[in-house]
């Protein structure tokens, strides 16, 4: 058994750039404008999910659109405000991805939202920093189906057992871990407890593609000793 993954797949929004504020004013701004009231708590249970599942709960809070113009509006509102306001990369974000690519480590973008925005977030990466995007509109199932991150480890052709997931949302870790990856929580707006991680940290900052190594390398070690168990 290899003690180094093959590759980390990262989630995009809250993980690799905090965008999820741009999402949540995007859709505050939505239902407000079809006279209805959208809430922070709201706002949140729609972090991580698949933006169709979102239009749908948008649609309960008043938005009178088909859910494809949903996605289609919110998309092009989050995108405008990447243009005009900028990419915050999350702490340690931006490191650890050359970190992993030093180590020889290979990186996949798997997210929900529409491979247009996703590739506007990678055009704003100052190096080549995945081999893949895999993207809401790529797949059949979103999260928290295992879809996505099976996808992804198709085209790295590589097994879904070798890769490390990185998620900030409940539905993300749960996609990630029904896939068989091991699986990392790092919470931002939602708390991440009881959520089927192998692990969680607070941050990504001060990281290094060493403490993925370390992270995979144990994770595996204690889920054979189980199963030997």
């Amino acid at each position: 058994m290899s003690q180094k993954p093959r590759a980390v797949l990262w989630d995009m929004d809250g993980t690799l750039v905090d965008t999820e504020p741009y999402w949540m004013a995007a859709e505050t701004a939505l239902v407000h404008s079809f006279g209805g009231t959208w809430s922070h708590e709201q706002a949140l249970q729609l972090v991580g999910n698949g933006l169709l599942d979102s239009a749908v709960m948008l649609r309960a809070a008043g938005v009178d659109m088909d859910p494809a113009a949903i996605v289609d509006k919110l998309t092009d509102d989050v995108r405008t405000a990447l243009a005009t306001q900028g990419v915050p990369f999350r702490p340690g974000a931006k490191a650890m991805l050359r970190d992993l690519h030093a180590n020889g480590i290979r990186t996949a973008l798997v997210t929900m939202s529409l491979r247009r925005m996703a590739l506007s977030v990678v055009e704003l990466v100052d190096f080549d920093a995945f081999e893949h995007v895999i993207a809401g509109d790529d797949v059949e199932q979103p999260k928290p189906h295992p879809e996505p991150y099976l996808k992804a480890a198709g085209l790295l052709d590589i097994d879904i057992e070798d890769a490390v997931v990185i998620e900030d949302s409940v539905t993300g870790v749960r996609a990630g871990a029904a896939s068989g990856a091991v699986t990392l929580g790092v919470p931002h707006m939602v708390p991440l407890d009881g959520a089927g991680a192998h692990a969680l940290w607070p941050t990504l900052e001060n990281r290094t593609a060493q403490d993925i190594i370390d992270l995979y390398a144990s994770t595996k070690t204690a889920l054979t000793e189980g199963a030997l168990r």
